[in-house]
């Protein structure tokens, strides 16, 4: 191996294949209800178990929330879009085939945030592979044993360009994507139960060229953790063969969140060929002027349009706006309260609050159902804003509230939590500077971080009611 290729500094490139399973009532193709958890091959028909003699009739409202995901994405619906027979054998399928989409989708080159769609496809989601340890007959082998609930299930794909380039922008444009389709209530998109499934597309280049390295494709990983993890060690694992001198050999993979190991499920030449043809028993799609404007009419503020309006409307930093509006709950309450703080309502400091402390206390709660209401913790911010309250003592007022709701006002009452007046500050800060002379002789020979000594004191003797920048003042004063 050269010195030059142990040196060499790779970029990754990524694309992310998304399934996310449609919240219709019922399957893809046929009258079954959908179902999870439910008593095995109990929702299954002669159409969706692929008995000979039925015909398929497509779902009208996953072709409505499939034109709702595509315009969300900004894709361009097709005029008129056809499904396949995607042709391969498991135990899964009973058919001996998919119905899916193939060269001509629902919908095609979109974007989300920084990342261009492909393309947005409908197809049928298989039956669900239970493996087991059996017993019995078998005499205590490994047997796999098959539900068909799950086959049937209306999937919508969502295939990005390469345009990712970190494992951490893989997991962060997910979460955009999750927050986006719940927001659209076309799927629960929840991960564990397998309703957002994602597989990404990894290969590495060296740093600066245009050329595509040999991709590969790790399968099925349910959370975001699991994905940043698992594009990560196959980033790891490409770099490291390519600095042995070795090859990267395009295959499927699998990663195990356990154990962090990568193992391969199917080579480049083991590969299926799915000899994909055009199904004969369904119509094209074509969607109408009346689809397409109840489709368009069907999509809310979106939350990358809400973090944009929040930016606009109220001057918030691109964090805190991303962080309103990809969580809904929060969004909706940072809202209520700056309503209900009126014409004098403070968004920014209000925008603190909730991705501050309010979160802290809260976690993943939904802060609408906290004891917490709007209209107090706008007063509590107006009461910092106007002085009446310090920022410290404030967030004991907030955990008082959190705890137990109630009025701001009155908590500071009852608490004595109200700002100490100018003179008392005055004569305290007067104390703790005669308590810390060192202090003071470094603040005066340059070292600001000196002066936190003296705050200390300050804040301690006051419980926390004084304003810290009203302290720092008064100390710079007097020095």
């Amino acid at each position: 191996m050269s010195e030059a290729v142990a040196e060499r500094a790779y970029e990754p490139v990524i694309g992310l294949e998304i399934h996310v399973q449609l919240s219709t009532r019922t399957k893809m193709f046929c009258g079954c209800a959908l179902s999870f958890g439910e008593e095995p091959n109990t929702h299954t028909c002669p159409v969706c178990l692929g008995l000979p003699g039925t015909l398929p009739v497509v779902n009208a409202e996953a072709i409505h929330y499939g034109l709702m995901i595509g315009m969300a994405l900004g894709c361009e619906p097709a005029s008129r879009s056809i499904f396949h027979r995607k042709n391969y054998f498991y135990p899964d399928l009973p058919k001996g085939y998919q119905v899916s989409q193939y060269d001509i989708p629902l919908a095609r080159d979109g974007r989300l945030g920084d990342i261009r769609i492909h393309r947005v496809h409908l197809e049928e989601d298989a039956a669900k592979l239970v493996h087991a340890g059996a017993s019995g007959r078998i005499h205590s082998a490994e047997a796999s044993v098959v539900d068909f609930n799950r086959g049937g299930t209306p999937l919508v794909e969502i295939v990005t360009e390469p345009d990712v380039r970190s494992a951490a922008q893989a997991a962060e444009w997910l979460r955009l994507l999750r927050v986006t389709l719940r927001q659209l209530g076309v799927s629960d998109v929840n991960m564990d139960e397998g309703s957002l499934r994602c597989d990404a597309n990894v290969s590495i280049r060296p740093a600066g060229e245009a050329t595509l390295g040999v991709k590969t494709e790790l399968k099925n990983m349910n959370s975001f953790r699991f994905l940043e993890r698992g594009v990560d060690a196959e980033i790891a694992r490409q770099e490291e063969l390519l600095r042995a001198g070795e090859p990267v050999v395009q295959e499927t993979l699998h990663y195990d969140p356990r154990t962090g190991a990568i193992t391969s499920l199917r080579s480049k030449e083991e590969a299926h060929d799915y000899r994909y043809f055009p199904e004969p028993d369904l119509m094209p799609v074509a969607p109408t002027d009346e689809m397409l404007e109840r489709a368009r009419s069907s999509l809310p503020e979106l939350p990358a349009q809400r973090a944009e309006r929040f930016e606009a409307e109220h001057s918030l930093s691109s964090g805190a706006a991303r962080l309103l509006a990809f969580r809904t709950d929060l969004g909706d309450f940072f809202e209520a309260t700056v309503a209900a703080g009126g014409e004098n309502a403070d968004p920014r400091a209000i925008a603190n609050w909730v991705t501050g402390e309010l979160l802290a206390h809260l976690g993943d709660a939904d802060p609408g159902d906290s004891r917490v209401k709007p209209a107090a913790l706008a007063m509590l911010v107006a009461m910092v804003g106007n002085g009446q309250v310090a920022g410290s003592a404030a967030k004991d007022v907030l955990g008082a509230m959190v705890q137990d709701g109630g009025d701001p006002a009155a908590i500071v009452e009852e608490k004595g939590l109200g700002k100490t007046d100018e003179g008392e500050l005055a004569a305290i800060v007067e104390s703790a500077m005669a308590d810390q002379p060192e202090a003071v002789a470094k603040i005066r020979d340059g070292n600001d971080k000196a002066i936190g000594a003296i705050m200390g004191l300050v804040m301690r003797e006051t419980k926390g009611r004084a304003d810290g920048a009203e302290v720092q003042r008064l100390i710079r004063e007097r020095l």
